[in-house]
């Protein structure tokens, strides 16, 4: 078998020093370094870890008009967010290179093409070689999320490679949208990257599902949230307590095969590292059967059509 056909997966299951940028950035770091002294290929974060999910729009009425408790944290929140342009993982891009270690990672984004005060629940690749392959702007945020988070556009349904695999990723309940799940088979993917905020109840049908729909590897991966995780220093701390359960995200990372059975089941309550190699020879097995995009398709009769422009509100012209 060549090394080539084998890839070495590390989810990465941990609880951000929620909404601190600097210091969850630290604490990612240190996962990296980890899965690169264990020679993995491709590590895996869950959705908007950097710096963490606005559990407060559930606790704190967060729906409630111009109130001082949601104008606060959602400017601490903005305060907190990684803009790509002025370099918050600069640093990051330049140890993938070191470790030859290709990075997904959910962070929530606040870019400067769209005005630099609004933020978006992205997943970011990072290749091997330390370059940003691509930055998927979460293209509908779920209820409540719609009162923090902007929705995003389709330039990031790009997929990359990776030794012998392709890999294409999206932002939790976006894996249950059929469209952009399509579109990312038809660029050729056979690892499918779900993201969560956290919890087996988003991870433990849809990862199979996937994986069987698709004839693709699925490796969902999630964050945890506990009482103990949320910094003294968070602003309106004593006002989320006062509804929050002693666990809000209980992890559930999980991978299934191209046969759409588990290969590591949802992992609760634990942090780290989980490690798992992959055999990119099992997803031309079950595509003899079923390829979604390719001998099972009837592109005659249906097809799909992507935009991928960058939306922006201001195009100049000098």
């Amino acid at each position: 078998m060549k090394k080539k056909d084998r890839l070495k997966v590390a989810m990465c299951q941990i609880a951000p020093i929620w909404l601190d940028k600097s210091e969850t950035l630290k604490k990612i770091t240190k996962y990296v370094k980890l899965a690169g002294k264990e020679e993995a290929d491709l590590i895996v974060f869950g959705e908007g870890v950097l710096p963490g999910y606005p559990f407060w729009l559930a606790l704190t009425n967060g729906a409630e008009w111009n109130t001082k408790v949601n104008k606060e944290l959602h400017a601490h929140y903005v305060k907190n967010a990684v803009c790509i342009e002025d370099g918050d993982l600069d640093e990051l891009c330049k140890l993938a290179k070191k470790l030859s270690l290709a990075i997904f990672l959910g962070v929530i984004e606040r870019p400067k093409d769209r005005g630099g005060h609004s933020i978006y629940a992205s997943l970011v690749y990072i290749s091997e070689k330390g370059k940003i392959g691509s930055v998927h702007r979460k293209l509908q945020p779920t209820y409540d999320e719609r009162l923090t988070w902007s929705p995003g556009d389709g330039h990031g349904l790009q997929v990359h490679p990776l030794k012998r695999f392709t890999l294409g990723g999206l932002n939790c309940w976006e894996n249950w949208m059929p469209l952009p799940r399509a579109s990312l088979y038809a660029q050729g993917e056979d690892l499918h990257v779900a993201v969560w905020p956290g919890s087996d109840h988003n991870t433990r049908d849809i990862t199979r599902f996937i994986a069987r729909e698709s004839r693709s590897y699925v490796v969902s991966v999630s964050a945890l949230m506990r009482l103990e995780d949320f910094p003294q220093k968070t602003p309106h701390l004593e006002k989320i307590f006062e509804k929050a359960p002693k666990v809000l995200a209980n992890g559930g990372s999980c991978i299934a095969g191209p046969d759409g059975e588990w290969i590591m089941e949802p992992i609760l309550h634990e942090e780290g590292n989980f490690y798992c190699e992959i055999d990119y020879n099992k997803v031309l097995e079950e595509r003899q059967n079923f390829d979604p995009v390719g001998h099972y398709s009837r592109p005659d009769v249906t097809q799909l059509i992507v935009n991928r422009e960058r939306q922006s509100t201001l195009k100049i012209e000098d």
